[in-house]
């Protein structure tokens, strides 16, 4: 008898455990999302939803069939995000982005405009916890591969100049030269911070962006693998981009350079000359302002 209440007591906490399992909601902490329209009931007309809760991400819809919501809403209760940026990848095809405004549609990316597809599109946000993306699949006669991807971020504190959906640039660089307090916090708070020089500097008018060639002697941060080491030369190297209007030459000696990454590429911040820098922080740091502390070495 003892026997078969152990078995009826265990099979009981299965059953229990099945169930808890059962009831538990799928996780929705999700950044990216890939997904087929292939794999949806030809028959129904229902649009399913993707909810994506993080301040970045991407998205791959291969084969699009009709309609695709996906809804951004980063988990960080406090955080007021008044800008979306998107950047469609490098083979788009077979749908439309829009995004829902008041509760109408707004054209955002075109996979017709193919110069468009190219650029970062970039809009301010109604709502601060909750962005709405629609994605339209184009008629098709064929099942030919065809994918609608992106990769998003949600930006805080950025200045979105000019009509919404403005092909913009994605960019924090400070044109004018960083105070003491800017410089000292930039090196708390960027993505990277690299001391090198610049090797070259090149305009692309199209796009009104300049891009900055660094040697790098010495990596202090970097989010991602931006700066890396040439195998071929034995040295290190990186790109930094800036806007054409920041007016970057080519100057001599070493340099301190900050800033952020966007979409795998680093933005330029404060770019004060090593001496000037080092220099900067001593005297902060005998007065005890310093905001964090910094190696040198």
């Amino acid at each position: 008898m003892s026997l078969w209440r152990e078995l009826w007591s265990r099979r009981s906490v299965f059953s229990l455990l099945q169930l808890w399992l059962l009831l538990q909601p799928c996780p929705a902490d999700y950044c990216s999302w890939k997904g087929s329209g292939l794999s949806w009931d030809p028959h129904s007309r229902a649009v399913e939803q993707v909810h994506l809760r993080c301040t970045e991400g991407s998205l791959e819809w291969m084969y699009p069939a009709r309609a695709l919501r996906v809804i951004l809403e980063p988990n960080l209760s406090s955080a007021r995000h008044t800008a979306v940026c998107i950047k469609p990848s490098s083979h788009f095809q077979g749908a439309n982005i829009y995004v829902e405004r008041d509760g109408q549609l707004h054209l955002l990316v075109s996979e017709v405009e193919v110069p468009r597809l190219r650029q970062v599109s970039c809009f301010s946000t109604g709502t601060p916890q909750r962005v709405a993306l629609f994605l339209q699949a184009s008629p098709q006669r064929d099942i030919s591969r065809r994918t609608a991807g992106f990769q998003y971020e949600l930006l805080s504190n950025q200045s979105i100049t000019g009509p919404d959906f403005q092909k913009m640039a994605l960019v924090e660089a400070m044109c004018h030269p960083c105070d003491n307090m800017e410089l000292l916090m930039a090196i708390c708070s960027s993505d990277f911070v690299v001391r090198g020089s610049i090797q070259n500097v090149s305009h692309d008018l199209e796009n009104q962006m300049s891009k900055v060639e660094v040697g790098v002697l010495q990596v202090y941060r970097q989010k991602n693998q931006i700066f890396r080491h040439d195998k071929s030369t034995g040295e290190w190297r990186g790109l930094i981009k800036t806007l054409l209007q920041c007016k970057v030459k080519k100057g001599a000696g070493d340099f301190l350079f900050t800033g952020n990454e966007h979409f795998g590429e680093a933005w330029l911040g404060c770019a004060p000359r090593f001496e000037e820098f080092r220099a900067v922080y001593q005297t902060a740091s005998k007065k005890g302002a310093n905001p964090c502390e910094f190696q040198f070495d």
